[in-house]
């Protein structure tokens, strides 16, 4: 076994890719300027659709290689859009955009079922709450302008594509993208 500071964190996410991701990032832009930085901050715009995980570096193909393989497999049952974005949602502690995906939950659970591994010394998490964060973990005093941005720069119903994308989350939490998979076909 490989020592813990030899191991890699991963991740896997549905990051938007079209307007609504040009909306999300004058978003980040324009929140961190105006109200300083929150917890959302730290990731780019995304869907979580696996918890964090560790493994040798090494490793990795195996996970990307499974990620393609589960993509393949559900290419056929895919709808149109395969991510919903459902609604802009405010909570007291969050401001976000819900979304719903039936068939992303079936072939996220396909990926952690069939990715292995003899390095990875715990399970793959699939996530249950779809979700896209806009701001959290920030002071209350940031709330209304936070919300009144987001109100103003991001339509739900915005054009947008996904790709999966398969994330390395370095020591100095800065990251690197090792696999983007479009989830709409190409014609």
């Amino acid at each position: 076994m490989q020592p813990m500071s030899l191991m890699s964190r991963f991740i896997v996410y549905a990051c938007p890719v079209g307007e609504l991701a040009t909306q999300l990032d004058t978003y980040f832009d324009k929140s961190r300027h105006i109200c300083g930085p929150n917890t959302a901050h730290d990731y780019m715009p995304h869907c979580t659709l696996t918890g964090f995980f560790e493994d040798v570096s090494s490793a990795m193909p195996r996970y990307t290689q499974a990620l393609e393989r589960s993509l393949k497999r559900f290419r056929r049952s895919q709808p149109t859009p395969p991510l919903d974005v459902q609604t802009l949602t405010f909570r007291p502690d969050w401001y976000g955009l819900e979304l719903s995906s039936d068939w992303l939950r079936k072939l996220v659970l396909d990926f952690v079922c069939t990715a292995t591994s003899p390095t990875r010394k715990s399970p793959l998490r699939p996530k249950d709450w779809l979700h896209l964060s806009l701001a959290y973990g920030f002071s209350p005093e940031q709330a209304e302008c936070l919300k009144s941005l987001a109100a103003d720069l991001i339509d739900a119903q915005a054009t947008v594509t996904w790709e999966l994308r398969f994330y390395q989350q370095h020591p100095d939490r800065s990251w690197t993208c090792h696999q983007r998979l479009p989830l709409e076909e190409l014609s």
